[in-house]
């Protein structure tokens, strides 16, 4: 998440004092809680710490089940722009979106309409080359997101009043909640 910080200098020489304001880039951790039929973002960030030095980056994210069904399958990428893996399966294909910053120290993504399967453990895996001048780096980042999908369930009481017919029946309250 990125956030707008003022930033006040003082000129040594002059006396005079300048402000300026800069963008800040926070690592926040992910939701883990999502509901069945809403959209969830898998927030992965990866700050730079000098704005000035560019980076060519690459993003795989991975789903590998639950604990009892672990199976890890890489559902969603970015390399030069945000894309399905083209051997992605059926159950992934066009239920998630690219979330993420124009500037990529965001790059999160959103499952639509979340389903029970969901749940399980997500890998956001970031890779980030430097080039200067003769010199090349390479900085890697994993961040895990245990996901537990919740069930949205409507419980109402029904009250039956026999009248002569005993298909007639009279709805009462309803308690909406999660499991």
């Amino acid at each position: 998440i990125e956030f707008y910080l003022p930033l006040t200098l003082h000129s040594l020489t002059s006396g005079e004092i300048f402000q300026e304001v800069r963008l800040v880039c926070v690592d926040v951790p992910s939701e883990t809680e999502a509901t069945v039929g809403g959209v969830m973002k898998l927030t992965c960030i990866y700050c730079m710490k000098r704005e000035e030095i560019s980076a060519k980056t690459k993003v795989d994210w991975f789903y590998n089940g639950s604990a009892s069904d672990y199976r890890r399958m890489l559902i969603y990428q970015y390399d030069h722009e945000p894309q399905e893996p083209e051997d992605a399966e059926m159950y992934w294909k066009g239920r998630l979106t690219w979330n993420g910053s124009k500037d990529l120290q965001d790059i999160s993504i959103s499952i639509v309409n979340v389903s029970a399967n969901d749940s399980g453990t997500y890998e956001c895996e970031v890779s980030r080359f430097f080039e200067f001048d003769s010199f090349k780096h390479t900085t890697n980042k994993k961040i895990t997101i245990e996901l537990r999908v919740k069930m949205q369930v409507m419980l109402c009481s029904v009250l039956f009043l026999l009248l002569f017919k005993p298909t007639y029946w009279k709805a009462g309250s309803c308690f909406q909640g999660f499991i």
